[in-house]
């Protein structure tokens, strides 16, 4: 009896960890393109990337080989950070405002001012076409509808990485990771992480991969346990807005501090 007990407690353990993914990386980027790369955003439609070089103030746009399209696609922005795509237009959060450009002239075409704005940071808008925008310095987010920017949330230390899924809104802070309901109940999923999350996507509805700008890319199921996937804080590499296409299983990572977009491989 013991000996078939030990064999299935063996087996539940080697089935867990199979299930637990790890990354092998693919491609990194050049080192001279970008400036400050602190987000990226994958488009299925178009099968591209689009990086906010933010210390340029500027759109690069990347094939998902790598390849460089375009490295000035928009330029002129003040310290663009996190960004969306929503009815062929991009929006990306600058330090008091949401820039809206269009996509298939490449040109801004407004700014979403949001007073009393410290520094917006990530962005994500849900089907409806309602934006969300971190503050991280206020530890607020905000929602814009009809262009009109109202606070959303309040009293969330470091807020930064949004992801919208159908009426939920899910937060990192700091050192937290939250779900908002359509009325606005907060649910903690998981916190006690290393200080500095920034993004979050979504591997499937009941697991998560967190990004900390520090350099540490976490695996986070629902139920609240978690892993580190990779830890490159040794080597100086950063983690910040990361962004993932489901069909190819990819991630993609930039890395704010060596000026490069690194994509992963989710096993």
């Amino acid at each position: 009896m013991k000996l078939i007990f030990s064999s299935v407690i063996a087996l539940l353990i080697v089935s867990d960890l199979a299930a637990q993914p790890h990354l092998e990386k693919i491609w990194e980027t050049d080192s001279v393109t970008l400036k400050g790369p602190e987000s990226v955003l994958f488009d299925a439609s178009s099968q591209s990337l689009y990086v906010s070089s933010m210390g340029s103030g500027s759109v690069v746009r990347y094939g998902t080989d790598g390849k460089l399209i375009q490295k000035d696609w928009v330029t002129g922005l003040i310290s663009n950070k996190g960004s969306a795509l929503y009815h062929g237009l991009f929006y990306t959060a600058e330090t008091a405002s949401v820039a809206v450009i269009d996509v298939k002239t490449a040109t801004v075409i407004k700014h979403i001012q949001v007073n009393g704005a410290q520094m917006l940071n990530d962005l994500a808008i849900d089907d409806k076409g309602i934006i969300y925008v971190s503050d991280t310095r206020a530890g607020k987010v905000y929602r814009i509808e009809g262009d009109k920017p109202e606070l959303y949330l309040e009293n969330l230390p470091g807020a930064n990485g949004l992801l919208t899924v159908k009426n939920d809104l899910y937060v990192v802070t700091a050192a937290s990771f939250q779900k908002v309901d359509a009325n606005k109940n907060i649910t903690l999923i998981a916190d006690g992480f290393v200080s500095g999350l920034d993004g979050i996507v979504m591997l499937s509805k009941n697991e998560f991969i967190l990004s900390n700008y520090q350099g540490i890319l976490y695996y986070v199921r629902k139920d609240g346990s978690k892993e580190i996937l990779l830890d490159s804080r040794s080597s100086h590499i950063m983690s910040n807005d990361i962004s993932y296409d489901r069909k190819t299983k990819t991630l993609y990572a930039p890395a704010y501090s060596t000026n490069r977009i690194i994509a992963y491989q989710v096993k």
